[in-house]
Formats: structure tokens, C-alpha cells, sequence
């Protein structure tokens, strides 16, 4: 029996795969469950329809990551902290501070789940961030730590 799979299932196969199955499996748990479909003339047709229509939003998601990362490549955040003697930082720069300045100096909102700095902040100077906007897709910006 064949059947078009509407959820991942543990060790058959993923959403949207048209696979062969026993008539047992198929009839007793895989449709009861609601896990898969009947692959009919009219199934195979909606999920083809539906894997174009996912391909389509997955290359706009990306296109549209690519543009965004293209503009965080120019833009550079200023990071203001306290320090103390001898130079040293009252507590630590972190992607959290990178993505509020982000978001006021440049109106860029961005999860701080998502910026990584390069590098330990030990003190003033010139940094860098790696700002995951796609999965694929990575994009550097500079962050400059001054005294406040």
C-alpha cells in the first residue's frame, strides 16, 4: 500500500514522502492516526502542490536573509560600558548588548540568541560579531566598546 506521510514518522520516513508500506500498517495505524494518506491521483497532486508551495517560502526565507545580511555587513554597533581601574570591564559585553544597540542606534531587531562575538571583550577597542540570520547564512559586524 502506498501512502503519503503528513507527519515525520520514528524510522519510516519524514512529511511529504510517498512511501510503500504493509496493507496492515497502513490500515491499522498509519491512517487511523491520521499519519499519512492514501497516495490517490488527488492525494499526490496536493502533495506535490504542497512541496512547491514549501520550496517557494524556503528560497524567499533565504533570499531575504541573504539581502539582510548583505546590510549588516555596513553597519557597526558602539558598546558602551563602565570600567574600572587599569581598564577593566564592569562585568562583560555579551550578544544581549549587541542586539539592543542594534535595535536602538540602527532600528535592526535581531534575537541576541543569535549574535556570537569572536572573541572574549577584555576591554575597549574593536571587535567582532557573527550574526546567524539563516541557517546558512552568517553575516560580520564590528562592535566598538568604549568607556562610558
Amino acid at each position: 500500500m502506498k501512502v503519503i506521510l503528513q507527519q515525520d514518522v520514528k524510522k519510516v520516513g519524514n512529511k511529504g514522502a510517498v512511501i510503500e508500506v504493509s496493507d496492515g500498517y497502513g490500515r491499522n495505524f498509519l491512517l487511523p492516526k491520521k499519519l499519512a494518506v492514501e497516495a490517490t491521483a488527488a492525494n499526490l497532486e496536493t502533495a506535490k502542490q504542497q512541496a512547491n508551495s514549501a520550496a517557494r517560502k524556503k528560497q524567499q526565507a533565504t533570499d531575504e536573509a541573504r539581502l539582510l545580511a548583505s546590510q549588516l555587513e555596513k553597519v557597526s554597533v558602539t558598546v558602551a560600558v563602565r570600567i574600572g581601574e587599569g581598564g577593566k570591564l564592569f562585568g562583560s559585553v555579551t550578544g544581549k548588548d549587541v542586539a539592543d544597540a542594534l535595535a536602538k542606534n540602527n532600528g535592526i531587531e535581531l534575537d541576541r540568541r543569535k549574535i556570537a562575538l569572536k572573541c572574549e571583550v577584555t576591554g575597549p577597542g574593536e571587535y567582532e560579531a557573527v550574526i546567524k540570520v539563516h541557517p546558512e547564512i552568517q553575516s560580520t559586524i564590528k562592535v566598538l566598546v568604549v568607556a562610558e
